[in-house]
């Protein structure tokens, strides 16, 4: 459930204080709206209302999984809310390790003709050793994620924390945490501002007491690979260690990284400067800086490396975070020049602008949608305790939270000018992250941007079309030294340094249409945000992306037409007990949709290339069809060879690509084919992995069984697979599940396929009443519905002048034409004679 729409978008602004260059002067009556006072203050009703869109904690976090996000896209940042001692742990979006490399492997090229005819010849164990030697990229492992170390603020005359509360309002994008140390209420304010391009920590102490603060800087490699603090796991979830009041943690001084300098930056600020780490041989060939300064009513001073304050009332800390990246090819940026700039000028603001203008800004994108599915009375319990409680309690409205804490995290950690959110979406605590947080394109970056489109923020996904139109100009070296092809190419994964290789090993590098599920994904963005602007830089990607295929697509030995070779299902081994293959059902799933999409933009864009075109149809006419296989499933390969894979439970799915993301097998138009896709999920189970969980949920809601989604649903949301801070659980911590979980909500409510808006397409009983406004489908149309005891009682639409609309509803089709302002409702009796 949303904020109500008759709240003002500044009526949470605390009065902007006059200001110094030391500090704030106390010159202006602080205001605070009842929305802005600490919970304790407010009556039931009000606090129950503010926290459907409020994750709250009755105690401090402890491991790095029960902290709270915050993002501005380029700059991440996790609150623990510790009274006694708070630590803030930082995230840039370009601090990978390494530096600008190519990994193409040079025998590649002469040994590809070799590992097809092996491949032709089901010479399965020579085609893999020769494919891990020849054919796998130097290094055979992509650049790291790392974690830009913590800010420690030690409190040392803090002697209690009673009525202790700490949340994150997803409406206003700001982390609270109030507490009481006898008579003085002490209030912390966080927020990351995308305007300012700072995170902004204001301290405030009412009553008697005073602000005394030491403030220190933690280089990330006091943490183990894979971090996460003292999580440990059992056969019922995850076990979490949480911490007392008084958590206190060394900075580690004596154990910092030579590159690192900690020192004083003028009076009231502090300067981290260090360097990126070398990673598989690739030395490290970034700078980062971080700084920090305070303004505020007490003493500061800088001392040594750290920053003291004493004697405050009224405190605010400014932190700017960059690093030296250009881009993928140029590291010569100034991040010391750029941080000083950032915290000087956004210092010289009042806290009350600073704060009024990044939520102003934030709310622009978040307030779009709203969705309610009732239940609020859960709201009335911590977040954690709401979690530990799926699914044996309903909590429809931690559902709907779930939607809305996923469009928090895109608008966090994916804005135009920042890089895409990558398998942690900007959060990592640690230098060498599990799967080193990269961009995985097999599934997981794709499923980041799932709810882009439905969930009405589409300006998310400005960093992905970047990052696609980089690695069209490194895919294309990798397409020609390789391959001997034109076009480029992109393999399983990439990072910051857009590299295009396989890597890994055979198992999930061998891949090579990587590239082609991006530029699927990006049509998904153009079917909800249509555009001739956008048209035209997604063109020459697909044309790029098309004529590798054309180049490389071979004779399948068996005359079943054109297909890749090598290739393999992503991650999944087949009955020979390797992975290596030609022509799996996901690969000519995505070139049947990268081709169609591709002739479709050149016939809006009235781009005359007959020979391609041509070329084109002809290679899409000859891909082979999905089949289905003995047992009824929907075949992986395209041999029969599904049951003796030796993993028959696998976490990928990839072969339902054509049920979700795309829309090939559907239950209008292929009634046989999703059949075979439901005995594929079935014998794959409902458990898996956080983000294969997620995607077990979409295609069980695409298929249109919605008791089947909403139990999956309910695995999802609960202890084994979401964190106390609501972080997906893969485990350790992926951002994708929280991304393809919140699609898959949506989807439940509103599908956009086949030329049609379904309505209700999914609905569980136990949503038999609710709302979803501001949801966006194909053809840019955006819808309000309201529905009740499990029927469509308003639907509203917003769209293109006169635009022709098909919605289906319980068998249904009504047809609606947009008036001159784009608008139009339906009468839900319109739909009451369908079956």
């Amino acid at each position: 459930m949303s904020a109500p729409a008759s709240r003002p978008a500044d009526t949470d602004m605390t009065t902007p204080l006059l200001t110094t260059r030391r500090g704030f002067v106390a010159g202006a009556t602080l205001a605070c709206s009842l929305s802005a006072l600490p919970a304790f203050a407010r009556s039931g009703a009000a606090r129950l209302a503010d926290d459907a869109l409020t994750l709250w904690y009755d105690q401090a976090a402890g491991p790095w999984i029960e902290a709270l996000p915050l993002g501005s896209g380029r700059l991440g940042t996790m609150v623990f809310g510790r009274p006694a001692q708070e630590r803030l742990q930082f995230n840039i979006d370009t601090l990978y390790g390494g530096g600008p490399y190519v990994a193409d492997n040079p025998k590649f090229r002469e040994a590809l003709p070799q590992v097809r005819t092996l491949i032709e010849q089901q010479n399965w164990q020579a085609a893999n050793e020769l494919v891990s030697d020849a054919l796998m990229g130097k290094p055979m492992k992509q650049m790291p994620f790392s974690g830009a170390g913590d800010l420690m603020l030690d409190f040392p005359g803090l002697k209690g924390a009673a009525r202790y509360r700490r949340s994150l309002d997803l409406d206003s994008a700001v982390a609270l945490t109030t507490f009481f140390d006898g008579s003085a209420r002490h209030t912390r304010e966080a927020f990351c501002s995308a305007p300012d391009q700072v995170t902004v920590i204001r301290l405030e102490v009412d009553g008697e007491g005073a602000i005394d603060l030491d403030l220190g800087y933690r280089h990330p490699d006091y943490q183990p690979y894979g971090g996460f603090g003292d999580t440990r796991y059992d056969a019922h979830g995850v076990v979490y260690v949480g911490a007392q009041w008084d958590h206190r943690e060394s900075l580690l001084a004596d154990k910092r990284p030579a590159s690192l300098s900690v020192r004083a930056d003028g009076h009231d600020a502090l300067l981290i400067e260090g360097r990126n780490a070398s990673a598989f041989g690739i030395p490290g060939q970034l700078g980062y800086a971080l700084r920090v300064q305070a303004v505020g009513d007490g003493q500061i001073e800088a001392v040594g490396d750290q920053l003291r304050v004493r004697g405050a009332r009224r405190l605010t800390l400014v932190v700017a975070g960059e690093t030296s990246y250009v881009n993928y090819q140029d590291v010569s940026g100034d991040p010391v020049a750029a941080v000083r700039q950032r915290t000087t000028a956004a210092s010289a603001k009042p806290f009350g602008q600073l704060r009024e203008d990044h939520v102003r800004a934030h709310r622009a994108l978040f307030r779009r949608l709203q969705i309610d599915l009732g239940g609020h009375e859960a709201n009335s319990r911590p977040t954690n305790a709401r979690i530990q409680g799926v699914p044996q309690q309903a909590d429809a409205a931690l559902a709907a939270m779930y939607v809305q804490y996923a469009r928090y995290l895109l608008l966090s950690s994916s804005r135009p000018g920042s890089q895409p959110a990558n398998l942690q979406g900007i959060w990592n605590e640690v230098l060498h992250p599990p799967w080193e947080g990269k961009y995985t394109i097999n599934i997981n970056t794709e499923m980041n941007y799932w709810p882009a489109g439905p969930a009405n923020l589409g300006e998310c996904v400005e960093p992905l079309l970047k990052m696609v139109e980089e690695l069209a100009v490194t895919g294309a070296r990798t397409a020609h030294d390789s391959y001997g092809a034109r076009g480029w190419v992109v393999h399983h994964n990439t990072d910051l340094w857009r590299a295009t290789a396989p890597l890994d090993g055979p198992l999930w590098g061998m891949w090579p249409t990587g590239g082609a599920w991006l530029c699927t994904t990006l049509w998904q963005y153009h079917q909800y945000n249509p555009s001739p602007a956008l048209r035209r830089r997604l063109l020459p990607l697909f044309k790029g992306a098309a004529v590798f295929f054309l180049d490389t697509l071979v004779d399948d030995s068996k005359g079943r037409g054109l297909v890749t070779s090598p290739s393999l299902s992503p991650e999944n081994e087949h009955h020979a007990k390797v992975a290596v293959c030609a022509g799996p059902a996901m690969d000519r799933q995505i070139l049947r949709d990268l081709f169609d999409a591709t002739l479709q933009l050149q016939a809006a864009a009235d781009d005359s290339d007959p020979d391609f075109t041509d070329a084109l149809r002809k290679a899409r006419a000859r891909l082979p069809a999905d089949r289905v296989g003995a047992q009824g499933q929907l075949q992986e390969w395209l041999d029969d060879w599904d049951a003796g894979a030796p993993e028959q439970q696998h976490r990928h799915v990839s072969h339902l690509y054509a049920v979700y993301p795309s829309e090939q097998i559907n239950v209008r138009d292929t009634p046989a084919l999703a059949q075979a896709a439901r005995v594929t999920l079935n014998r794959r189970g409902d458990e898996s992995t956080g983000w294969a969980t997620a995607w077990r949920l979409a295609l069980w809601t695409r298929l249109g069984d919605g008791e089947r989604a909403y139990k999956i649903l309910q695995g999802l949301l609960g202890p084994v697979r979401t964190y106390p801070n609501l972080f997906d659980a893969h485990p350790p911590f992926q951002i994708d599940g929280n991304f393809g979980g919140a699609a898959a909500i949506l989807d439940m409510i509103v599908q956009s396929w086949g030329g049609e808006i379904h309505l209700l397409a999914a609905l569980p009983k136990a949503w038999p009443k609710g709302r979803l406004h501001g949801v966006r489908a194909h053809g840019g149309v955006e819808l309000d519905v309201d529905w009740a005891d499990g029927r469509l009682s308003r639907v509203r639409l917003r769209g293109p002048s006169r635009q022709r609309v098909a919605l289906r509803h319980r068998g249904r089709r009504v047809e609606v034409v947009l008036d001159a302002r784009g608008q139009g409702r339906i009468d839900p009796s319109a739909f009451a004679s369908g079956a």
